[in-house]
């Protein structure tokens, strides 16, 4: 499921709902036709990792920062879940490659880097609900197609909410959601979205694939 819409609209807001980061709300929110105030928090929150734009990352190794998704792994799953989010190919590349410090915040990677150790730390949880918050918006194209493929293979098997305002990264979701100041406005696949008369959806899609 992709979440797309002006700033604003309330995507991320979904995802804090799912994560329990606000209690009070109207309606219900259902997991598998239960209501998430009745699962425990722990419980929950271990079945959903978060790939988000900003990554945070600590002063550790790379290899500290992916097993942080699952702190009992192997050095063989971790280098696995590396290789997953096509990770592994930079890593090796490093004079002291899994033991490379990534210094505070990771400021010694890449944008492109840091997302894919992220999504290699999701991939090493593996996770029932995977969450996609703006994951590519802040990449230049070249990172952005390496993130892309990555986050394809880390989606298959899943529950996947994508949350995007670059509509080319939700151009395959099953079904696309479009939010305006608070309220779902259109639902349906690309093509649906693209065949209605002034729809939001089609107008947010010609201004980002026409200019």
């Amino acid at each position: 499921i992709a979440l797309v819409g002006p700033s604003g609209a309330g995507k991320s807001t979904v995802t804090q709902l799912m994560m329990r980061f606000y209690q009070d709300y109207s309606g219900q929110l259902l997991i598998d036709d239960k209501e998430i105030t009745s699962i425990r928090l722990t419980d929950l929150r271990k079945q959903i990792a978060i790939v988000p734009q900003d990554i945070l990352l600590f002063g550790g190794s790379v290899l500290e920062n992916i097993a942080y998704g699952k702190p009992t792994a192997s050095i063989e799953e971790i280098k696995h879940a590396a290789k997953m989010a096509n990770a592994s190919g930079f890593i090796e590349e490093f004079p002291e490659g899994y033991d490379t410090l990534v210094g505070d915040r990771g400021i010694q990677l890449s944008g492109g880097q840091r997302q894919r150790v992220a999504i290699a730390r999701a991939v090493l949880k593996d996770p029932k609900i995977l969450i996609l918050d703006e994951a590519t918006s802040a990449l230049d194209s070249e990172s952005e197609k390496l993130v892309q493929e990555a986050l394809e293979k880390l989606m298959i098997g899943r529950t996947s909410l994508i949350i995007a305002h670059r509509l080319s990264t939700v151009r395959k979701a099953d079904k696309i959601l479009v939010l305006d100041k608070g309220q779902l406005v259109e639902s349906g696949t690309h093509e649906e979205l693209n065949l209605i008369k002034n729809g939001l959806y089609k107008k947010l899609s010609n201004l980002q694939f026409n200019s």
